[in-house]
């Protein structure tokens, strides 16, 4: 995939602190909100996941705060997977203002639980591949 997934959020007010700028749990959220719209483009919504009887964890986040951001800046949250040999992938997503200004970096380490045997599935690319409509959105 030459250009990585982006979903454009604009921060509002009640999502500041009382310094004026962006909570920093809500940084979590715009990260979740472009992971679930990437899988939402590629076709895979909740209810599919569930039927497959999967579920996608997180299991490490780290947040890199470099600029602040302000009710009103409009960002753009990328999220671009990498995957390994195993039963984990990393998510390496970028929240830049609209002036290429890089306010936040976000890495997640996740996986796909099996839902009934509650343990992580051997390899999610099997899965990300079966259900989704664009493999290339994965970086498969």
């Amino acid at each position: 995939m030459s250009k990585p997934y982006s979903v454009r959020v604009t921060v509002r007010g009640y999502e500041t602190d009382v310094q004026g700028h962006l909570n920093q749990a809500v940084y979590l959220n715009y990260a979740e909100h472009a992971r679930w719209s990437l899988l939402q483009e590629a076709g895979i919504t909740q209810s599919r996941l569930q039927a497959h009887g999967v579920g996608p964890v997180a299991l490490e986040t780290t947040i890199r705060y470099r600029r602040e951001l302000l009710a009103g800046d409009e960002v753009d949250v990328s999220c671009v997977f990498h995957w390994g040999g195993g039963k984990t992938f990393t998510i390496e997503q970028t929240i830049t203002k609209t002036d290429g200004t890089v306010a936040a970096e976000v890495s997640a380490v996740g996986g796909l639980l099996d839902l009934e045997k509650r343990k992580l599935v051997p390899d999610p690319r099997d899965v990300f591949r079966e259900l989704t409509k664009d493999t290339a959105l994965f970086g498969l």
